[in-house]
């Protein structure tokens, strides 16, 4: 499947001189969702993974039915303030400030291996913080997996040491 026809492109969004790949036009396509969530489990589905995390927000439509089809639990990775209990927090720079993110510490598998999932790979920013979470609960992060990577914005050298696989790249904006 060619998903570059299936992502709608959106000039000027959020801000004037930006190129915005928009993912719900691929979960909207019936076929290019599910030919995603196919090439996830052709991709892990030998691999050992004990859970799956996907990341707020988007990052969860992809997670949740990947972790249904391997029969593995999935944990949330939300924005900071959305999780009652006890959670772990990862705080990560934005271009104009600081966020962070969080899990349910109970969520996450003491020595388990965990696919970190979200639907676009930018900066790196959200999942370098959301590995350092899981890592803090215990975890092992060996994998990250996006639909679009957009590599020239430099996730790859926030990740090193951790296997990233996307299924579209784009090299500019």
């Amino acid at each position: 499947m060619d998903l570059d026809k299936v992502i709608r492109k959106v000039p000027d969004f959020p801000a004037k001189g930006i190129l915005f790949y928009d993912i719900t036009s691929v979960i909207g396509d019936p076929k290019a969702f599910s030919y995603c969530i196919d090439k996830m489990v052709e991709l892990y589905g030998s691999k050992k993974i004990d859970a799956v995390a996907g990341v707020e927000s988007r990052g969860f439509i992809f997670a949740a039915p990947f972790a249904e089809k391997m029969g593995i639990p999935l944990i949330l990775v939300r924005k900071a303030g959305k999780l009652p209990g006890t959670t772990l927090k990862a705080a990560y720079n934005l271009e104009y400030g600081k966020a962070e993110v969080e899990v349910h510490v109970s969520d996450v598998p003491k020595g388990g291996n965990v696919l970190l999932i979200d639907d676009l790979l930018a900066t790196g920013g959200t999942l370098e913080a959301s590995t350092r979470l899981l890592t803090e609960g215990g975890a092992r992060v060996e994998n990250i997996f996006g639909v679009i990577g957009l590599p020239f914005l430099g996730y790859k050298e926030k990740l090193k040491g951790i296997d990233v696989t996307t299924l579209i790249n784009y090299d500019s904006e």
